[in-house]
């Protein structure tokens, strides 16, 4: 019995033996390869990074569609098209007696004047560019102009509307010389320069008794009546 027990318990230390050298190699092969065991704080819900992926910023634009061009390429499908060439506004006509009509006539206030008036026939805007220029009967020069009379902006005249300049006839303290009944006004208009004149002059017969002198001289075109009559 007692040789029984000695050899089992040879065996039992045996067998021990033969387990801590298998769990020693164990722990050996696991010091050589750390990468085969799993941490188990390892967050595994998110979702491994996509290879085939394309950054934020890569400039492809078109939805991610292959066969597109990418955006910002520098190759533009509206050249031209920009604020900066956009065609300039259609430029006003001068207003003369090819699209106008031009009247005068005799005011009693204030005394010694004659009121022209010209109204737009045409179906667009014109300008009535300076001050009209006057000849009465065959004079060879052309009627003074009121420079104090000058408008802050070009009076324009919009179809069917009118602007108007007031004539001084003679001075009412008498100091105008070369006094003379006159019976026809030929008017003609200024061009935007103001050099020369421009378009179709109108000729019109004056009121009876119309006398003027060498004081005689006309207003700036104005766009409205009470405006022509203060001058």
């Amino acid at each position: 019995m007692r040789n029984a027990r000695i050899r089992t318990t040879a065996v039992a230390a045996t067998a021990l033996l033969a387990a801590l050298s298998l769990t020693a190699c164990q722990s050996d092969d696991d010091a050589k390869n750390p990468g085969t065991s799993v941490s188990p704080t390892a967050d595994r819900s998110k979702p491994a990074a996509d290879p085939t992926s394309t950054p934020a910023g890569s400039g492809k634009g078109n939805g991610g569609s292959s066969g597109g061009s990418a955006a910002g390429d520098g190759k533009s499908k509206d050249k031209g098209k920009g604020k900066g060439n956009s065609e300039p506004g259609p430029v006003t006509d001068a207003c003369s007696g090819a699209n106008s009509k031009v009247t005068v006539s005799k005011v009693t206030r204030p005394i010694n004047h004659l009121l022209l008036t010209v109204t737009n026939t045409g179906s667009k805007a014109c300008n009535a560019y300076h001050a009209p220029l006057l000849r009465f009967d065959d004079a060879q020069a052309v009627t003074q102009v009121m420079e104090d009379s000058r408008p802050q902006a070009v009076t324009t005249i919009a179809p069917g509307e009118s602007a108007y300049a007031s004539i001084l006839l003679s001075s009412a303290d008498g100091s105008g010389k070369h006094g003379y009944t006159a019976k026809r006004l030929t008017v003609h208009f200024a061009p935007r320069s103001g050099s020369g004149s421009t378009g179709t002059p109108v000729g019109l017969a004056l009121p009876a008794g119309t006398y003027a002198d060498s004081t005689t001289a006309v207003s700036y075109w104005q766009s409205s009546m009470e405006d022509a009559l203060t001058y």
